[in-house]
């Protein structure tokens, strides 16, 4: 995964946001899940962003992919949080 790729929509803040880094099978296939999902999504890659980086481990997790939005945080493929979160969103 590239730094940057994003599925958010142009001109739009994604309200959720995916802390990642390149190899990570488990963070590939949240990504995949999101899009299939129709999720709009930011990704930032930890290993490049130091104070992102600091910000997951603020929020208690040493792995990734971490999933956060406006009102909850997920490390690891949770395709059970990622339907959910689909749930709530198409109401």
């Amino acid at each position: 995964m590239a730094e940057g790729l994003s599925s958010a929509p142009p001109g739009g803040a994604a309200a959720v946001t995916v802390y990642t880094k390149p190899s990570c099978v488990q963070c590939e296939a949240t990504v995949r899940a999101l899009g299939r999902k129709g999720i709009a999504f930011r990704l930032v890659d930890v290993t490049v962003d130091d104070d992102a980086l600091a910000h997951v481990r603020e929020l208690g997790h040493q792995q990734v992919p971490v999933v956060e939005t406006a009102t909850e945080h997920w490390s690891g493929y949770r395709p059970d949080r990622i339907l959910a979160l689909a749930r709530r969103r198409t109401g």
